[in-house]
């Protein structure tokens, strides 16, 4: 079975942020690393050379397929803001119709600028997800 590609790493996290060339984008990283922040309560790591996560938990699929993955994590992307661990919770979909501009993928949502949502329900989500990922994978 194939390694898991994303690892938590000793990069270090103001190093990518600093390299951010967009100025708004770099902006960007900072407020999600504070939002994030406030919602784990945990400090930011790099996972893999582009993603910023915090905390961690322990998956085990069917197949028997595991590792580890941070509990919410982002990475600034060129064309936009990619968020990771933000559905987990029952309410996620409700929270998105209130969250203002995105787009959403299989697991993340794609945000092009922090300005055009509202971060108050970005930080809810958060909050709420982790506290799912965290009742489902206690430590």
């Amino acid at each position: 079975m194939a390694d898991n590609k994303t690892k938590s790493t000793k990069l270090s996290v103001a190093a990518f942020i600093d390299a951010i060339k967009d100025p708004a984008r770099r902006a960007d990283a900072k407020v999600l690393i504070k939002l994030m922040q406030s919602a784990t309560g945990e400090k930011p790591r790099m996972w893999g050379p582009s993603i910023i996560g915090f905390g961690s938990y322990h998956y085990k699929y069917e197949s028997g397929r595991e590792g580890d993955m941070p509990l919410i994590g982002f990475s600034p992307r060129k064309a936009a803001n990619v968020l990771y661990g933000l559905r987990g919770s029952s309410d996620s979909d409700a929270q998105l119709a209130k969250l203002g501009k995105h787009t959403t993928g299989k697991g993340c949502l794609y945000i092009k600028k922090l300005a055009d949502v509202d971060q108050h329900v970005l930080g809810a989500m958060a909050v709420k997800s982790v506290a799912a990922v965290r009742a489902r994978s206690p430590r």
